[in-house]
């Protein structure tokens, strides 16, 4: 068994849509980013490189790559799923956190849940998205951006 731990931060900004989880949210800002910033699949995807040991995302997903500018991370993460495939892994079981005092992550868990669950090749139920504020502390508190974390269980393939 392998294990891999991700984070991932962005600072909202006007004039882009908000993409967490694979989930366009209703809210007035978007999260920063080369891709459309969605914290939390670069958290997962983060963790995933780490548990096979092949760097951060900033190694297989450059600023100056063509292919990640708006990039869908739905689409990046099919990229790293690939590649537990190719080390003949498999990923059995995701823990995430979503950090931030706004919007409300709850009401969202399903439809991440569905939307992220099919491009890591488990079910919705091995996929745990949470979420947590800072109590009004520090950049997260006064609501510029989110921040994600991301634990995943790698098994090796069967047979």
């Amino acid at each position: 068994m392998l294990m891999g731990q991700g984070f991932d931060a962005h600072p909202f900004v006007p004039g882009r849509p908000l993409v967490l989880g694979g989930v366009v949210v209703e809210y007035p800002k978007g999260l920063d980013g080369d891709s459309d910033g969605d914290v939390l699949t670069h958290a997962i995807m983060d963790a995933i490189l780490g548990a096979l040991s092949l760097g951060d995302l900033g190694t297989w997903f450059r600023k100056d790559d063509p292919s990640v500018q708006g990039a869908r991370s739905v689409d990046l993460l099919l990229r790293v799923t690939h590649m537990v495939a190719e080390h003949h892994y498999q990923v059995v079981h995701v823990d995430t956190t979503v950090i931030g005092e706004a919007p409300r992550v709850r009401p969202l868990v399903p439809d991440i849940r569905n939307a992220l669950a099919p491009r890591l090749n488990i079910v919705p139920e091995h996929l745990s998205v949470k979420a947590t504020t800072t109590d009004r502390m520090g950049w997260l508190g006064r609501q510029e951006g989110l921040a994600a974390l991301a634990l995943v269980q790698l098994e090796p393939l069967n047979g």
